[in-house]
């Protein structure tokens, strides 16, 4: 047996209370193994707690007794450390949340105030841009009318002088007036026909500004991007592409996979596939994750695509039927009908944005992270058109 103290008898330990219940007798000790008190029997050579760790019940008591008193020592000072930081730390953070809430307040006042100081004198100025071309068109048709006013004046007086020649005159008078008649009628040719001049044309590039395109395409894709479900039409994607099952994803694949079904809709040689969705008018707006792929295409297309074959005509941006932002490793440039134009980026946008404004017959590319407008196409679009995606590495996804 161990015991931590004396070797207990049968009548050691404290005064009566708590007896065993197997001997009746006194519980005064403590079976550490056991952890509960027992009897001087139990505790004894014979009893059952023979072996174990034995100590008296009092010293247990009082080893108990000390913990007790350092906890509640602890307490105290935490209790205290607590107060001390509601009191103290919690009004001073107090404070600075509010005054840093403030101070918040007027910076977005102040820079909103400013955004749109600079939007009401951008306003200024477009409008007035806009009315000096409207009055600028106007004088133009207001000469042109005044112009063909005389001509027509002058022609007139010249086919009565010839008219009146022709039935008042006798032979002879007639060839008299040969010369007179050729002054007349050489005047009469020196009178063009009108002819179509942009002059007469309202130039609607008077309404196209920089800051403008960059604060309406953030307005754009910021209230409309994602607000239109645009999913890949299967039937659609070449089959050097695999296509996620949300229909948001393409992936690049150098092996043509035999598990699609060919049909008049899909692409058979280049890495293409339209959306399901397609747009005839309005103002439409969607986003694509590019940042995995350094060979993608992303733009819009008309139905009217061809779909079979290698050749040109069904290649992204080489075709008169296809509008689309590519990149090419470091290579970025806009594409359409043949004709390549490069774009200066330093590095490639992790999204790229896409806003299609038919009414404006306006295409413009843009990447939402920095806010730059990356190119804009104005032009005629013939409907309707499908958003396209083509990717020659890894992966590109519709932004949900």
């Amino acid at each position: 047996m161990s015991a931590e103290g004396a070797e207990p008898g049968p009548g050691s330990g404290p005064g009566p209370g708590p007896l065993c219940p197997e001997h009746g007798q006194a519980l005064s000790w403590f079976c550490g193994s056991e952890r509960r008190p027992v009897c001087a029997a139990c505790a004894g050579l014979g009893g059952r707690c023979r072996g174990h760790r034995i100590r008296r019940a009092e010293e247990r008591a009082e080893e108990l007794r000390n913990k007790i008193v350092d906890q509640c020592e602890r307490l105290q000072l935490q209790s205290a450390a607590i107060t001390k930081y509601v009191a103290d730390v919690l009004p001073g953070k107090n404070q600075r949340a509010v005054s840093m809430a403030s101070a918040a307040r007027e910076l977005v006042i102040q820079r909103l105030s400013l955004v749109r100081s600079l939007c009401e004198s951008e306003e200024q100025r477009l409008l007035e841009q806009v009315h000096g071309e409207e009055e600028r068109a106007h004088q133009s048709i207001l000469t042109q009318r005044v112009h063909w006013a005389e001509a027509l004046q002058k022609l007139d007086t010249i086919r009565t002088g010839l008219v009146g020649m022709l039935t008042h005159l006798d032979d002879l008078q007639l060839i008299q007036k040969e010369q007179e008649i050729f002054e007349r009628t050489e005047e009469a040719e020196g009178i063009l026909d009108p002819q179509e001049s942009e002059m007469l044309n309202f130039n609607e590039k008077c309404t196209r500004s920089p800051l403008l395109t960059q604060l309406w395409a953030t307005a754009v894709l910021g209230s409309l991007s994602g607000t239109e479900d645009i999913r890949i039409d299967e039937r659609t994607v070449s089959p050097f592409l695999q296509l996620s099952d949300d229909r948001k994803t393409l992936t690049f694949s150098t092996k043509k996979s035999k598990a699609c079904a060919d049909g008049p809709e899909r692409f058979d040689h280049w890495p293409n596939a339209l959306a399901a969705t397609s747009f005839q008018n309005g103002l439409h707006a969607w986003m694509v994750n590019v940042q995995k792929s350094c060979a993608y295409k992303v733009g819009v297309a008309s139905g009217h695509l061809p779909r079979k074959g290698s050749g040109s005509d069904c290649r992204l941006g080489h075709n008169a039927f296809s509008w689309v932002f590519s990149r090419y490793d470091q290579e970025f440039r806009f594409s359409h009908n043949g004709q390549h134009e490069p774009l200066g980026l330093l590095r490639g946008p992790a999204q790229l944005g896409v806003v299609l404004d038919l009414q404006a017959r306006e295409l413009l590319f843009y990447e939402p992270a920095s806010g730059t407008v990356l190119y804009t196409h104005h032009g005629s679009f013939p409907g309707p058109l499908f958003p396209v995606f083509a990717v020659a590495d890894q992966t590109i996804s519709i932004v949900r």
